[in-house]
């Protein structure tokens, strides 16, 4: 008998995968993802928070899987343009939750709370900055419109993500710490 060969992806990694990736899809499919908001925008969008949770919790290649669920999610729904354009709706979204995931690790050991707010405000820039970017190279719009969609919208989207990701990251470890106390 040969080595036994370690798996890629832990089981938990897989449900949490899938799980959060089916959160992105549902809220985008179900419009609960658009927060309201008082800015010209009207609403802050959250869906690409999963990513963001799945790359603080459960790694990068977790939180890549997230995003490109997400951003399939995106391309396939769109209604305009711009998200029907795989350049835009898709790649960008692949490096949301591997940004979180790097800031997180790197912040972790000061504070975790605040690397969890850190890492969740750098995954939901990542997702607006590289977004807008690829709409400018792909010339849907002047890097004039995307720059003031990103201070005008993606501002607020990122202190929504924080808020939303602290609360979600913090009571899912809550919850893990009891469970690990429990089985000892």
């Amino acid at each position: 008998m040969g080595m036994k060969q370690k798996s890629v992806f832990t089981v938990r990694q897989i449900v949490v995968s899938g799980v959060l990736g089916a959160i992105a899809v549902l809220l985008g499919v179900t419009q609960l993802g658009f927060i309201p908001v008082p800015t010209a925008a009207g609403h802050a969008t959250i869906m690409h928070v999963p990513a963001i949770i799945g790359g603080i919790l459960e790694g990068w290649v977790v939180g890549g899987i997230i995003g490109l669920i997400f951003g399939i999610s995106s391309f396939l729904n769109a209604t305009v343009p711009l998200f029907k354009d795989p350049l835009v709706a898709i790649l960008p979204r692949l490096f949301i939750g591997v940004a979180a995931y790097f800031v997180y690790r790197g912040l972790r050991r000061w504070n975790d709370p605040l690397a969890v707010g850190v890492a969740a405000f750098v995954g939901s820039v990542t997702n607006t900055v590289l977004v807008l970017g690829m709409a400018v190279v792909r010339n849907y719009m002047s890097l004039g419109v995307a720059a003031s969609v990103a201070v005008l919208n993606g501002l607020p989207e990122a202190v929504v993500s924080v808020i939303v990701t602290l609360a979600v990251v913090l009571a899912w470890k809550r919850v893990d710490r009891r469970s690990s106390k429990a089985r000892i």
